[in-house]
Parts: C-alpha cells; sequence; structure tokens
C-alpha cells in the first residue's frame, strides 16, 4: 500500500488575483459641456408629460371610452407626476361636446316624503326655480283680484241668494207643517251650541212632554191626547231629519256650486299662468308635476286669497333667537331646489375632490333642530355632492381616502354600478338617522379617475369583484424612464418650467449636470433616468434657496451638492447615532485584520423618509450534528419569510456541493450579532455561506471586505437591491475608523450597472484608498475573502488539495465518519 503524502496534500494554493472594478464603472459623470448650453436661459420650458407614454395611452383610452365601467384606476410613485398629468389630460377634455344639465329636486304632492328628481338641459333649472316664483307671485295677485272682482261677487251673491231661498222655502213649508199639527219649531241651546227642536203647543204655549205628562198624572190633560201627540212629534221628527238632510244637500249644491264658479272664473288664471310653464319645460316628469301643482292650487284657493309670500334668500330677515319669519315658510311646496346650476358652465365638469367625505361626494339631506326639539327638514335642504357636480364630465378621487370614509367605497360602486345616485344623510357615529326624506335617485353619467398605491389596486382587483367590473382601465406610472439624449433634454426643460414658475434664479449646466446625475442615481440604474420630478423639483427649489443665500446670480454645482447634502442631513439623525455606536465599538464591526466564520454582511435601514445602508457582523459556528443549517434569527422569530428562504438555499448549496458521496453531518448556527429587530431578505445568503466555508475550513476572512448579494443552490450569485447605500454605509465606517488600503465591497456582477456612488467614494477609489469587487459565484467571493483558491470539483466529488473547498470537504468528511462511529457505539 502506497503511502499518501499528506505534505503535499496540506499545501495551501494561493487564489489567482481578482481585480477592483475600474473607477469608471462606479458612477455615471454628466458632462456639463455635453448639455449644449450655458444655462436654463437658453431653453424653452416643456408643459408635457415627461417618460409616462404607457399611462398617457391608457388614460387616453379611458377618457375617451364611454362604455360602462371604463373608469380609471391610476397607480404608481407618488411624485412620478400622476395628479398633474390627470389634470393637464382633462383640459384637453374640457372643451368636449356634452350636454350638460341642471339637476332639481321639486315637491311630491303624492308622497312628500319622496321629493321628484328633475334633470333639464343647462340654465333650464335656474329658470324653473324663477319661473315658478313668478307663478305663485303672479297668483296671489291675480287670484284676490277675481275673488274681489264685480263679476266673481256678483256671480257668487247670485248663487248664494238663490240657495238661500231654497233654504228658506224648505224650511217655511216644514214649519207650517208643524204648526198647523199642534207643534211649534224652537231652539234649544246644548253646551255652547244651539239645534233645533220640535215642542208642542198646549193652551197657546211651547211645552216639554215631560212637562205634559206630569199633567196627565195629575188628570189635567188626557192620556188618549198624549199618546196621539207623541206618536206625531215622533213623524215629525223624522220629518224633521229628512229636511236637515236635504238642507246638508242644499249647501253642499252651495259649495259644488262655488267651486264650479271658481272653476269657470279663478283657475283660468291659474291655467294661463301653467300653460305659459307647460309650453316652456316640455319634460314628462313636469307635466306630471305641474298637474299635482294645479290640483293642489285647486283644493287650496283660499290660501292665495288671503296669503302672502317671501321667498327665501340669503338676505332674508330673521328673528330673535336666529329663525326665519314664518311667512318665508310658506309655499315651500311650490319651490325649486336646484342642486347643479350649469347655466354659467361652458365645458364639461372636471371635479377634483380633495377631501371625499361621505356628504362631500353623495351630498346631504340638511335639518336642523326646531325650539321644541324636534328635528326639521325639507326637500329645499337637500344638497349636492361632487360626485353629482360632475356628471357629464370627470371626477377624480385618492383611492386610500376614499376606502378610509365609512360608507363611501360601497356607495360609489353601487352609484357606478347602477348610474343612479341616491342623497342621504349619512352619519355612521349615530346610531340612528333623524332624516325621514327618501329623495328620488338622480340617473348621471360621470366618468371616475382615482388615484391610488399599486398595492391598493392589487388588493382591491383580489378581493373585491365589483371592482374589476366598474374601473376597466389602469394608467401604471413608472418611476424611470430611459436616460437618453431626449429624456435629459427633457429633465432639462422641465427644470426650466419650475424656475419660470417660481421666480428660481436660473440653474447653470454644471448644476443641470449634477440634478441629472441625482435623477440617475434616483432611478437606481445607469440606463435609467428617475421620473419622480416632485423630488427633482424639491431639489431645485432648495438649490436656488441656497444659491440666493449665497449672493449667486445662478444655481451652480456646488449649490445642488449643498441641496442634497441638506437633505441628508435633515433626516439622517438615526444614522449618525448607529455610526457613531460602530466607531465607539457599541456595535462590534472589524474592518481590517481577518476572523474565521465571521464576515461583514451589509444592511439596509429604511426608516421611511430615509434608507441608509450599514454593516452588520454576521457570524457562523460548525459542529458535528444533524439538524443542518441553524437560523438563530428565525428561532428568535425575528426572521422574515425571504431570509428564511435564503437559509434554507444555504442547505441546498452544502448538500449539492458537499455530500454526493457522504452525508452531510453538520450543525451550523448562523446570526446577525447584535441584531434585536427583525429581519428580512436574501441579499445576505451568500455572506452567510462565506461564514460557514470558513468555519469548516478554519480559515480566516478578511474583515475588511464587506459582502454582499444573494445565492441560489448552484452557488450563482444573484443580484440585490439598494447596492449604492449598502457599498456607501460601509465606506463611511472604514472613512471614520481611518482607511487602510486594503478596504472595499464585493457586490454581485449584475449590480454594476446600478452603481451610481457618491463622488466621495468615486475619488477614494480613484486613489486606492477603497475598492469595489463584482463576483459571480461562491467560488470567486471566497477566494477574495480569503486569499486562498477555491478549487473545483473533481468528476469523483473530491476537490483539488490545498483548495478551500477541499478543506470544507475533508472537515465534513471527518465529520461524517465521527458520526458513523459514534452511531455505531450507540
Amino acid at each position: 500500500m502506497k503511502k499518501k503524502n499528506t505534505k503535499k496534500n496540506n499545501i495551501r494554493k494561493a487564489a489567482p488575483l481578482h481585480k477592483p472594478l475600474d473607477v469608471k464603472r462606479l458612477r455615471w459623470q454628466c458632462d456639463p459641456k455635453s448639455l449644449g448650453i450655458k444655462s436654463t436661459n437658453d431653453l424653452q420650458p416643456t408643459r408635457e408629460i415627461i417618460g409616462q407614454e404607457r399611462a398617457l395611452r391608457a388614460l387616453r383610452v379611458g377618457l375617451e371610452m364611454e362604455h360602462y365601467g371604463y373608469n380609471i384606476f391610476v397607480t404608481g410613485f407618488s411624485g412620478t407626476g400622476r395628479t398633474t398629468t390627470i389634470k393637464r389630460l382633462l383640459q384637453d377634455f374640457e372643451k368636449k361636446q356634452g350636454q350638460l344639465k341642471d339637476h332639481c329636486y321639486v315637491y311630491n304632492f303624492k308622497n312628500p316624503d319622496t321629493p321628484i328628481a328633475i334633470s333639464l338641459p343647462s340654465g333650464q333649472g335656474r329658470g324653473l326655480k324663477q319661473d315658478m316664483e313668478n307663478f305663485i307671485k303672479e297668483l296671489l295677485r291675480d287670484i284676490p283680484a277675481v275673488y274681489e272682482s264685480q263679476r266673481y261677487q256678483q256671480s257668487r251673491k247670485k248663487l248664494v241668494v238663490h240657495f238661500q231661498e231654497r233654504q228658506k222655502s224648505v224650511l217655511k213649508d216644514f214649519e207650517r207643517r208643524v204648526k198647523e199639527r199642534g207643534f211649534d219649531l224652537v231652539q234649544v241651546q246644548t253646551g255652547n251650541t244651539m239645534r233645533p227642536d220640535i215642542v208642542p203647543v198646549v193652551n197657546g204655549a211651547p211645552m216639554g212632554l215631560d212637562q205634559i205628562e206630569t199633567l196627565v198624572q195629575k188628570n189635567e190633560f188626557s192620556k188618549e191626547q198624549f199618546d196621539t201627540m207623541r206618536d206625531v212629534l215622533t213623524d215629525l221628527e223624522k220629518q224633521m231629519a229628512t229636511v236637515f238632510r236635504e238642507l246638508r244637500n242644499i249647501e253642499n249644491k252651495v259649495q259644488e256650486s262655488l267651486r264650479e264658479l271658481e272653476e269657470q272664473l279663478v283657475m283660468p288664471a291659474v291655467d294661463e299662468a301653467m300653460g305659459v310653464l307647460n309650453a316652456i319645460y316640455d319634460h314628462p316628469k313636469l307635466r306630471v308635476y305641474f298637474e299635482d301643482v294645479r290640483s293642489n292650487i285647486r283644493n287650496n284657493l283660499e290660501r292665495f286669497r288671503r296669503q302672502q309670500i317671501t321667498f327665501p334668500s340669503q338676505n332674508s330677515p330673521q328673528e330673535e333667537g336666529g329663525e326665519e319669519l314664518k311667512e318665508e315658510d310658506k309655499f315651500l311646496e311650490f319651490q325649486v331646489n336646484v342642486l347643479v346650476d350649469n347655466s354659467d358652465t361652458q365645458q364639461v365638469s372636471i371635479v377634483i375632490e380633495t377631501n371625499p367625505k361621505y356628504k362631500n361626494i353623495f351630498g346631504i339631506v340638511e335639518r336642523d333642530i326646531e325650539r321644541g326639539g324636534v328635528w326639521r327638514t325639507d326637500f329645499t335642504r337637500i344638497k349636492a355632492g361632487s360626485l353629482l357636480r360632475a356628471d357629464g364630465g370627470y371626477l377624480v378621487l385618492n383611492a386610500l381616502d376614499v376606502l378610509m370614509e365609512p360608507g363611501v367605497w360601497q356607495d360609489l360602486k353601487r352609484t357606478l354600478r347602477t348610474g343612479l345616485m341616491d342623497i342621504q344623510t349619512y352619519e355612521p357615529l349615530f346610531g340612528f338617522s333623524a332624516a325621514s326624506l327618501k329623495p328620488e335617485p338622480i340617473e348621471i353619467n360621470v366618468k371616475v379617475i382615482m388615484i391610488g398605491e399599486t398595492d391598493l389596486y392589487n388588493l382591491l382587483y383580489a378581493r373585491d369583484e365589483d371592482f374589476k367590473k366598474i374601473f376597466k382601465i389602469r394608467a401604471d406610472f413608472d418611476f424611470e424612464m430611459p436616460k437618453t439624449k431626449g429624456s435629459v433634454a427633457q429633465y432639462m426643460r422641465f427644470i426650466k418650467m419650475i424656475c419660470d414658475d417660481e421666480k428660481l434664479l436660473p440653474f447653470s449646466s454644471s448644476a443641470l449636470a449634477q440634478i441629472i446625475e441625482f435623477g440617475v442615481r434616483l432611478a437606481g440604474r445607469k440606463q435609467k433616468i428617475s421620473t419622480r420630478f416632485n423630488i427633482i423639483a424639491d431639489v431645485a427649489r432648495e438649490a436656488s434657496y441656497w444659491a440666493k443665500k449665497g449672493k449667486s446670480e445662478a444655481v451652480l454645482a456646488p449649490h445642488i451638492e449643498q441641496a442634497l447634502e441638506e437633505r441628508l442631513y435633515r433626516v439622517k439623525l438615526v444614522e449618525e447615532k448607529i455610526q457613531e455606536m460602530i466607531h465607539n465599538g457599541a456595535i462590534m464591526i472589524d474592518t481590517d485584520g481577518a476572523q474565521v466564520g465571521q464576515v461583514n454582511g451589509l444592511s439596509v435601514y429604511d426608516l421611511g423618509e430615509h434608507e441608509f445602508g450599514k454593516p452588520s457582523r454576521i457570524t457562523a459556528r460548525t459542529s458535528l450534528g444533524r439538524n443542518g443549517i441553524i437560523n438563530i434569527e428565525r428561532e428568535a422569530e425575528l426572521s422574515g419569510p425571504t431570509h428564511n428562504k435564503g437559509v434554507a438555499i444555504l442547505s441546498g448549496y452544502f448538500r449539492s456541493t458537499f455530500a454526493q458521496n457522504k452525508p452531510l453531518v453538520m450543525d451550523a448556527s448562523i446570526t446577525f450579532e447584535q441584531s434585536y429587530g427583525g429581519i428580512d431578505g436574501d441579499s445576505a445568503s451568500s455572506t452567510e455561506i462565506y461564514a460557514i466555508l470558513s468555519s469548516l475550513s478554519e480559515v480566516p476572512i478578511r474583515q475588511g471586505i464587506a459582502v454582499t448579494g444573494s445565492v441560489n443552490q448552484k452557488g450563482e450569485i444573484q443580484p440585490i437591491g439598494g447596492v449604492n447605500l449598502k457599498i456607501e454605509g460601509f465606506y463611511d465606517v472604514c472613512k471614520a475608523r481611518g482607511f487602510t488600503g486594503t478596504q472595499g465591497v464585493m457586490i454581485p456582477v449584475q449590480n454594476i450597472d446600478d452603481l451610481m456612488l457618491r463622488e466621495e467614494i468615486y475619488e477614494a477609489v480613484q486613489k486606492k484608498k477603497f475598492s469595489i469587487y463584482a463576483v459571480t459565484s461562491i467560488d470567486e467571493g471566497i477566494e477574495i475573502l480569503t486569499g486562498l483558491k477555491a478549487g473545483k470539483k473533481n468528476p469523483d466529488n473530491t476537490f483539488e488539495p490545498g483548495t478551500l473547498n477541499a478543506m470544507v470537504d475533508g472537515k465534513l468528511r471527518r465529520y461524517a465518519d465521527d458520526w458513523k462511529k459514534y452511531e455505531g457505539r450507540n
């Protein structure tokens, strides 16, 4: 048997040289000379929508489609110009031909609790209101005049005299018959009223039956005569009942004849005025309403004969206590409540509702409390909301605000589904509704545009079946656009527009170049430039402020840098506190030397208004065991799902790489040291592999190199987010500690195009103080971190001797052998 040359096998093989990235790849720089101008004074402003072709096409389709359900939901990052774009597009649609309508409510004489909705062509609502007021005023003038006219008075007198004569004749004939039978007709008081009664006449004087009965008992009056008298009285009383029925019939005929007289002499004045209204307003619902008005007037002519009217107005006199004069409430049922008056409107309605409370969207039935504590309301207190005001046009809403307001979303969906809008008093804080009115629904045609976040859109699309039926158009605003000569030119013209609109100082070419570079960094890729113009505009405003403060006549590159630094300084308090703790050693981070099983990972802290990167110490400890990779964060319930997945991928990598010819018998605990909050994301998965490989091979890792990058089960490095923030975070730590010339960051090769580092880091790399490495695999990364060759796998699943992977494989083989012996003993 040949003896192995163990000394030769133990010789460690150095890794090949891995060069850091060339400094030119760390940042895209905009040459001010390439812009072709000296300042914004050489430019024309632009009001075009920049970089949102997809969203513009979707918006135009949605705005032009008139079919059911083609409402628009606008998504995208805040600041990408969503609201501005909608406003500008809607300006183009303002002149669209469309029939505007006035919306009114009138009194329902058949069912007063359900006011009648009337929709008229624009301008006719105000006209109807004025015409009805004039109509009532005319009747108040004409009807009393008719009643007081000689013709009416003579006709009425003739009728009354005629029927009075008939009544007198009937009564006289009955009195004659009564007297012929020995009785008399007298008036008897009963309580506060007088009534006719028939009494016998004895000895020339009226006498009651009870008195005559007393005479009979005293034998002063014969019983036979008394019985006859009583029978006659009964017969006469029956005749009297018949007579009084006839008198009532005569009275009814009097009233009927008077009504006929009013129909002949008074109602023509009403019909004449009503005919004018019917001629002006050829509307089926109004014709029915006018008929109801006529019937009500016919049945209440006495009101017009005796009453005066004062229509309510804003300048109406009021009594003490704030109540309107009682006269102002008279003839309320003849008023017209004009909710939407488009008489002065020439273009389609565009309503941007910034406060979408229920009453602001759908309107309200107002009410007040009378002195007795009773709620009071009527159809004139119905008020329109923005949905009705936008009828025939467009309503713009914020989706989150709509969903947060109680009742708004459900009723908005119902309105868009049915095309009918209900106005009611909705008060979710109270357990009752005091308003008893239920106004008739109004038919509307409105295009709703809602602005919201992508997550909100996805939630509604997945969970609300109605949503996808009524919001068929999605306009998605991008947060970036390709960086081309055209987009750069648009950027500059946008800055020119801000300067002109807000009276900012002119921007020099160097300042414009700085803003363009900032836009590229904001986008996160060198080939892209950001469309979050609210941030770009804010930087421009603040740069102009600092330029004015420095007595400069134009905004220069240093002013842009100062504006960016000041913006960052305002929000980086937490970042500075963490940096201070790292510098003082409270948070333990090594930036030089080498350690076994220890790597500097890179994390991004997201505070909402500010994101920043900082290193975190990741350690791994390995031993013999069957538990595999132990995620301490998961055990402590501090690990998010994506981080858990990244750790699980580690097991796949180790099985595929080192467990093809032996069982993987290893316990490896990994953790983020001094981390006491939640951790998520898989960008540290490659870092964790490096720590485990170091622990197994017992080869120390350079602490001057921080690592980021996710990994798959094949050991390939995958791109991550926040690469610039992560590099800058570790750079700041190294700068505070002092550069050694060997420090740097290792990133995935796919993230090279994302690099847009600070000018300061660019210069440090130029001076060889700091380095950026880009890697494609775990083997490449471990070589940079340890200085040893990783070693490729042989066909027999072994590794080249003297390489780091061979050391790891050897340790795992010993673990497997030891576990086999351990199992054998037990």
